[in-house]
C-alpha cells in the first residue's frame, strides 16, 4: 500500500450577518458534489498570492454570494483533513464576522448553485459539515453576547 504524501492548505471566508425583523440571519450556499450530491456551506476560498486572509475573505464572499461586505471582527479558524489525488491535505479555514454593504445574492458566481439567507436556528439541520455548524454556533453566541 502506497503511503500518502501530505500538504497544507489555507482558505478564508465569512459569516455574513443581517437582521430581519430583529432575527439574525446569515448567508449559506449550496454546491453540487459528485460524491455527496450537494452540500450547504459557508462562503470561503483560497488566497491569491500576495493577498492577506482578510482580502481573501472579502473577495471570496463577494464572488460566491454576490454581496459586498465589510469585516466586523475575526471569528475563528476550522481545521480538517481530506485526501485529494493521493495527497492528504491538512486545511485551515479562517473565518470573519461580516456585514453586507451592497450587492445582491442574485449576483453570486458559478461556485454555488444557490445562495440564501437563513436564520441561525436553521444551521444545525442545513449545514453539511460539523465544523461549520460549530463555528456558526460560536457566531450566534457572540451575537447574543453583543445584544445584551
Amino acid at each position: 500500500m502506497a503511503r500518502l504524501s501530505s500538504a497544507t492548505a489555507t482558505s478564508a471566508g465569512g459569516i455574513v450577518v443581517r437582521y430581519k425583523d430583529a432575527i439574525p440571519q446569515f448567508v449559506v450556499g449550496r454546491r453540487r458534489r459528485e460524491k455527496d450530491g450537494q452540500t450547504w456551506t459557508l462562503p470561503k476560498g483560497t488566497p491569491i498570492p500576495g493577498e492577506t486572509l482578510e482580502e481573501t475573505a472579502l473577495r471570496e464572499v463577494r464572488e460566491e454570494t454576490g454581496l459586498t461586505v465589510r469585516i466586523v471582527s475575526p471569528l475563528d479558524a476550522i481545521r480538517y483533513t481530506f485526501v485529494q489525488r493521493g495527497t492528504r491535505i491538512h486545511k485551515t479555514v479562517h473565518y470573519f464576522m461580516m456585514e453586507a454593504t451592497g450587492g445582491g445574492l442574485e449576483d453570486h458566481d458559478h461556485e454555488f448553485e444557490e445562495v440564501r439567507w437563513i436564520a441561525f436556528e436553521e444551521a444545525p439541520e442545513l449545514l453539511s459539515f460539523e465544523t461549520e455548524r460549530t463555528l456558526v454556533g460560536l457566531a450566534a453566541s457572540r451575537l447574543q453576547q453583543e445584544a445584551t
